[in-house]
């Protein structure tokens, strides 16, 4: 590490484990580091990641060839890259290297199960984007390739790593401010589901749309498609469910020590925003039943949010008070009003990464704790120890947004059985456990990784 890393990573307490990985790599070489996925997110993980701790950005792989020139700029500038990046289209070319330390993923959810698998078996540890899977059994392959192949495997619910809400749950939930929570609603209003209707055209030159598609289904191209507004599209991912649900339920998940729920049922559609080529629910509603606690999801991408200070977020209701918690803010009310109310910000730090301020396209609010989930990761495999987002935690919140989805195109209540893996006596259901892959890309097993 340089003397400016040192110093962050010592500030946050774990500049020891930090050091102690760098030995494990190679005394105190920095860790060798490759990317599959250059866009939007990938750039901002690496170079949060880059912030914090010495690595050396050996490998990039990406199908588009604009994505991978941009990042080799950034990461050189950045000095991020200790020397001549490689450069490749196709992950298992990269990952046949067997030479990396930390792998992030960040391509499409379509794309994340067969990256993620491919590289536990290269022996490298691997910080790999929500939600994990298009469906339920990609996930459960996954959770058994990190095991198998003994790798730490750290999943981008940031939440859990976002300082307000630590402290939310530290000094409202678990210091009992709350008392009992019976009931919480989580939601999103997010203006987000595309409403254009652009022609369909041919791919354009940096772009290598097979290997985009992958083990999806082949749609003629679009411009909605990449980058960028692939989620537009049920084929690549899960909807507003699997991108905005899968964190608030992960958030409350955690808040309460939660597992898997004993049930979800699921309804809505598209209902207002329709006449659009995108495809994914404008409306949903979904309850996650755990048993004493019952978690409502409601997502519209129109009209006005209820609370505008909490378009995306959780309402914990508890008998002593209630709890606001979103990505910008918290806020805790005393039932009655006996005690002081609580309220704290988002953590900014402008001062120790003022970098923040000018990155393109850099979440401003999230940055923090994007690094805290970083800084995570590296001291869970220097401490030989599971990650605070580890993969079996994104799994159960992963698959119980998706079969939230499930329930609502079947339009009934699903019963899960954890241990199984399965739905209760629903055979239909169980066969949406995994979806077709298009040829010849193979659909992982658990027995098979």
């Amino acid at each position: 590490m340089n003397r400016r890393q040192f110093l962050r990573a010592s500030a946050t307490g774990l500049g020891a484990a930090a050091l102690s990985l760098a030995g494990q790599a190679g005394g105190s070489k920095p860790l060798r580091t490759g990317m599959i996925g250059c866009g939007w997110y990938g750039k901002s993980d690496l170079f949060r990641l880059n912030q914090i701790a010495a690595i050396d950005v050996v490998s990039l792989c990406d199908v588009d060839r604009n994505m991978l020139a941009e990042t080799v700029d950034w990461s050189t500038q950045r000095k991020a890259a200790r020397g001549k990046i490689r450069l490749y289209s196709d992950y298992r070319k990269m990952l046949a290297e067997k030479d990396l330390d930390l792998v992030l993923i960040a391509t499409p959810d379509h794309w994340h199960a067969l990256t993620m698998i491919e590289a536990v078996k290269s022996g490298a540890n691997v910080y790999c984007q929500k939600p994990i899977s298009v469906d339920v059994l990609e996930g459960q392959a996954m959770l058994a390739a990190a095991r198998k192949y003994n790798r730490t495997v750290q999943i981008g619910t940031q939440r859990r790593s976002t300082p307000h809400l630590i402290e939310a749950r530290n000094q409202v939930v678990r210091d009992g401010k709350l008392g009992k929570v019976g009931l919480v609603e989580i939601c999103c209003y997010y203006h987000m589901r595309n409403e254009t209707n652009p022609p369909d055209t041919a791919p354009p030159a940096n772009l290598d749309y097979e290997m985009w598609t992958g083990p999806a289904p082949m749609r003629p191209y679009n411009s909605l498609v990449h980058p960028r507004s692939w989620r537009a599209f049920m084929e690549y991912g899960n909807g507003i469910m699997g991108d905005m649900c899968v964190h608030m339920l992960d958030m409350t998940r955690w808040m309460l020590d939660l597992g898997w729920p004993k049930s979800i049922s699921s309804s809505g559609g598209t209902l207002v925003q329709t006449g659009h080529k995108a495809n994914i629910s404008d409306t949903q509603l979904a309850t996650f039943d755990f048993g004493d606690v019952k978690v409502v999801w409601q997502h519209r991408s129109w009209g006005d949010a209820p609370d505008p200070k909490y378009p995306w977020a959780a309402t914990f209701y508890g008998e002593k008070g209630t709890l606001k918690a979103g990505v910008m803010s918290y806020d805790f009310t005393p039932a009655g009003k006996p005690a002081p109310s609580i309220h704290k910000d988002v953590t900014y730090e402008f001062e120790q990464y003022p970098e923040d301020r000018t990155e393109k396209d850099l979440e401003r609010h999230v940055a923090p704790a994007i690094r805290g989930h970083m800084q995570d990761w590296l001291a869970a495999i220097a401490a030989k120890r599971r990650p605070v987002a580890d993969i079996e935690q994104g799994h159960i919140s992963t698959a119980s947004c998706i079969l939230a989805n499930m329930s609502m195109s079947l339009g009934r209540s699903l019963t899960w059985d954890p241990a199984a893996h399965r739905v209760v006596g629903d055979a239909e259901a169980n066969r949406l456990l995994a979806r077709p892959y298009r040829s010849p890309w193979i659909h992982p097993t658990p027995d098979k990784v």
